[in-house]
């Protein structure tokens, strides 16, 4: 739709994951750097953590697509709600491995053997848990005892862990000491800056040939910053709806109020009827915290009714508006309609 009009080669923001359109923002920089120089110790636990979005997954699909194939063999795990009796089988499954009707200790030995055969391939095995803060602690632990999986010079097999940030406090529990201890490197990833993001924009644009149009002034990437805080996949949500609206409008210049209408449109959709609001509004309960808790409620209630309200007074204003054209072609019509055929209409100066 929008990159036709646009003249784009591809969707610039689309929210699956591409290292095609990889930005290295001076956070990305330095977990990727951890990354890599975890890759190049070839033992032991790297933790990447980041809030939702913050492009864990691109950093890890942007490493595996310059793993070299014939000197590392990786495995990715996503689906990280595993039983903990589950996760040896998920890890040999990843692996390529049969896995099907194997006791744990058959799957055990399946997976050291692989291992061993990876290494006599002069090779190494990369195991990536994305989502790590899924995990429970047992969970962790089966994780940890696959690195007891070396020989006398090597470990053959090292793990990344990705996770949001309370897959830190799973870190810190107790138990997971030994853990800790295996862990060579670790760094979390924050949001992007207001001129990172900005040049995210730019970079994700131009990666689909674009040369300027539609273009955004100061107020706009200021009012995207706003809404995302440097958070790659907000941005990516908000950019590819200004984008579909300029296309349906026919906008090839976006200002900080055209941003702020796509963001009351998203805050709108994600709204519940009113009816279904107060079907599942908590019952007042008595205590003082919980009448603080009810009046940030209804200021909460109140500003949305606000935005509501104004999003009508818009709404009327254009209604009034295209009502009294339509009031005045109706008139030109009925003017039309009533003059006789071949009626001259009188000079003005006879009028007296």
């Amino acid at each position: 739709m929008y990159e036709t009009f646009y003249g784009f080669s591809a969707k610039p923001f689309q929210l699956r994951p591409d290292p095609h359109f990889f930005f290295g923002s001076k956070g990305h920089k330095r977990a990727m750097a951890y990354l890599e120089y975890g890759l190049s110790q070839g033992e032991g636990f790297i933790i990447v953590t980041g809030e939702v979005g913050a492009g864990k997954t691109t950093l890890v699909r942007n490493l595996f697509n310059g793993l070299p194939s014939d000197q590392i063999v990786a495995a990715h795990i996503v689906n990280t709600h595993l039983d903990p009796d589950d996760t040896l089988r998920m890890v040999v499954s990843a692996f390529g491995l049969p896995y099907e009707g194997a006791s744990k200790t058959d799957l055990l030995t399946r997976l050291e053997k692989f291992l061993c055969d990876v290494d006599h391939q002069g090779k190494r095995a990369l195991l990536v848990i994305d989502e790590a803060q899924n995990l429970s602690a047992r969970t962790v632990e089966e994780l940890r005892m696959l690195s007891n999986f070396q020989t006398d010079d090597k470990s053959l097999l090292q793990t990344f862990l990705l996770g949001q940030p309370e897959f830190r406090a799973t870190l810190h529990s107790p138990g997971m000491q030994q853990l800790r201890q295996r862990v060579i490197a670790s760094y979390h990833l924050g949001p992007m800056d207001a001129q990172e993001t900005r040049a995210y924009i730019e970079h994700r644009l131009h990666t689909v040939g674009w040369n300027g149009d539609p273009s955004f002034d100061d107020g706009a990437h200021a009012a995207i910053y706003a809404y995302s805080g440097g958070i790659p996949r907000k941005v990516n949500t908000l950019m590819d709806r200004v984008l579909l609206m300029g296309y349906l409008e026919e906008m090839h210049a976006f200002t900080d109020a055209d941003i702020q209408a796509v963001i009351s449109d998203i805050s709108e959709e994600f709204q519940l009827p009113e009816g279904q609001a107060a079907a599942g509004a908590p019952e007042a309960l008595p205590g003082a915290g919980l009448g603080v808790l009810g009046q940030e409620l209804r200021t909460l209630d109140e500003r949305a009714g606000e935005r509501r309200a104004s999003s009508v007074e818009v709404l009327d204003e254009r209604m009034m508006r295209l009502e009294k054209s339509i009031v005045s072609v109706l008139s030109i019509l009925k003017k039309i309609v009533a003059t006789p055929q071949g009626a001259v209409t009188q000079p003005m100066d006879n009028q007296e």
